[in-house]
């Protein structure tokens, strides 16, 4: 299983989703453009020592990440989705996409995803942090595949 996050804007976010993806044996795609050089100090404060412990794969833009996931299937989270993620049944090798932090996928991008998720909050709030619902939802994927650390 893999997490995606397309255009990722906070270099923080980012770091925190690397390491969410060490801890629980999921490789993270990063979809270019970035909001922030690779390089910035935020990503490897925030990944810690965990950085070397995730499989990334940086990819030059949309075409070029979706070229890579061949069969699998992409499972995008959006605010704007009706389905739960908690009433979806995960394959062992889908990847988990999540939007840029500011503006989501562009529709193009959400037409073309296999299914559509949201992971429930209450209607007084507008959104999760990005890797607060990266944790969530990769955490239920993994849960319901039988894939969870021991």
């Amino acid at each position: 299983m893999r997490i995606a996050l397309f255009e990722p804007e906070i270099a923080g976010n980012v770091g925190a989703v690397l390491r969410l993806g060490a801890c629980m044996g999921a490789g993270v795609d990063l979809i270019e453009p970035m909001g922030f050089a690779w390089d910035d100090r935020r990503v490897r404060r925030t990944a810690m020592d965990y950085i070397d412990h995730v499989s990334i794969a940086r990819h030059a833009g949309w075409a070029a990440f979706h070229a890579t996931i061949g069969a699998r299937r992409l499972v995008l989270f959006s605010t704007k989705a009706q389905q739960s993620a908690y009433d979806f049944g995960f394959a062992p090798d889908d990847v988990l996409l999540f939007g840029k932090e500011s503006a989501g996928v562009p529709g193009a991008v959400a037409d073309i995803c296999d299914a559509r998720l949201r992971i429930p909050m209450r209607p007084a709030v507008r959104s999760m942090n990005l890797a607060t619902s990266a944790g969530l939802a990769l955490g239920e994927a993994l849960r319901q595949t039988g894939r969870l650390p021991e």
